[in-house]
């Protein structure tokens, strides 16, 4: 039977790379994305339907889940996979958050909040897509998580990312009970657009022409942890609550695994979005 796998960061990318290979392999897919034009594209050319929704407005990410919860009473799968580095300067969106913060954290922990009755119903496998950024950069601080005393993208950044991780090890203790299993994945350095906008230190990091050619990999190498998390079955083939990198559970940092780093981060992402999540 196939499953109905939702996908954000779905216009371009690993996300709709994924959604191209799993949807031929006859699974039913939903996309969203936040350009419209890009995200038509790949939902037409799928024949599949899609959702346009920018995480850094916190008011269509509600709107989309009324959507998705509407259309889809039943979730089997749902790929976090919207982010990506801001630019230079701390810039905060129409909600009055850091929008590295937002865009990659606190948006996909609302979107997966508003959905839980339809993930509890499908026992979910909840697909983080996280980054190794969050070792290289990543050091939460909970009295300044939107990184106002001293900001710069890749800290930000990899304080998001590792936000990712952390949120996929608390929402495995909260939920599990309840069959959701999330999983938290590294992707490896995929050629695309992303960090085109950022600051000179990540655009060299990312699109040097000598980098690319030697460091990164094709959207299509890069979705297949995704795909390989969707299709798996969780206990078996990987296991909830994990960081994955090249299909083995990897090593993180410290913070990364500090259960109760993660816990007081649950608990004020959750007071700053003004929910109560189980």
């Amino acid at each position: 039977m196939p499953q109905t796998i939702i996908i954000t960061g779905a216009s371009d990318g690993i996300g709709a790379a994924a959604a191209r290979a799993l949807a031929a392999k006859g699974e039913r897919i939903v996309l969203v994305g936040r350009s419209p034009a890009k995200t038509a594209a790949v939902g037409q050319a799928l024949n599949v339907p899609y959702y346009v929704a920018d995480f850094s407005d916190l008011e269509q990410v509600r709107d989309l889940a009324d959507k998705l919860l509407t259309e889809y009473p039943r979730i089997d799968v749902f790929a976090n996979n919207a982010g990506g580095v801001m630019g230079a300067a701390h810039e905060v969106t129409v909600d009055g958050f850091e929008k590295t913060f937002q865009v990659n954290h606190l948006a996909a922990f609302l979107l997966t909040h508003l959905l839980m009755p339809a993930l509890t119903a499908g026992k979910a496998k909840v697909v983080q897509t996280a980054s190794a950024a969050a070792e290289r950069w990543g050091r939460i601080d909970l009295d300044d998580l939107q990184n106002e005393k001293n900001y710069a993208a890749q800290k930000a950044y990899g304080d998001a990312k590792l936000a990712n991780i952390l949120t996929t090890r608390e929402l495995h203790r909260r939920y599990q009970a309840q069959g959701i299993a999330p999983v938290a994945f590294h992707p490896g350095v995929v050629a695309t657009n992303f960090a085109s906008d950022s600051t000179r230190m990540m655009r060299f990091a990312y699109h040097t022409p000598v980098i690319k050619k030697l460091l990164t990999i094709s959207p299509d190498k890069g979705a297949d942890q995704l795909i390989w998390l969707a299709e798996g079955t969780p206990n078996t083939t990987w296991q909830p609550g994990e960081y994955y990198e090249k299909r083995k559970s990897a090593p993180s940092t410290d913070q990364a695994r500090d259960p109760e780093l993660a816990r007081q981060l649950w608990d004020r992402s959750a007071a700053l979005l003004s929910i109560t999540p189980q």
